[in-house]
């Protein structure tokens, strides 16, 4: 049984999201909330709202016989998401383009 969860366009850059993403694979569900809890990154707490949908979504296809301690972070993965090109103003009247980048986040827990 898998439980699948996605968090898309956030205004975040995919590289600090995947720094915190990689700490967690292999985990259970409980041990990585807890390491969520203490990486002091906005994308811990990203990630963390992504994992807890997850479980609700495992928690519905199975019922409530689910235990949280069965479950596992099976996969966890950022893809990058379109860009938000903005502008601002520079010297002698020029404008520079600022790329701000999003990400879309996905959790896919197991037993």
């Amino acid at each position: 049984m898998e439980a699948k969860a996605t968090a898309k366009f956030i205004i975040v850059s995919p590289r600090k999201v995947r720094l915190v993403a990689d700490q967690l694979r292999g985990f259970s569900y409980p041990e990585a909330m807890d390491i969520l809890r203490f990486i002091p990154r906005k994308g811990a707490t990203l990630l963390a709202r992504v994992m807890e949908s997850a479980r609700s979504n495992a928690k519905a296809q199975i019922g409530d016989g689910l235990k949280e301690g069965d479950l596992y972070v099976k996969k966890v993965y950022v893809d990058e998401g379109p860009r938000l090109k903005r502008f601002r103003p520079r010297a002698r009247g020029r404008g520079m383009a600022r790329l701000k980048r999003t990400s879309h986040i996905t959790v896919v827990l197991g037993d």
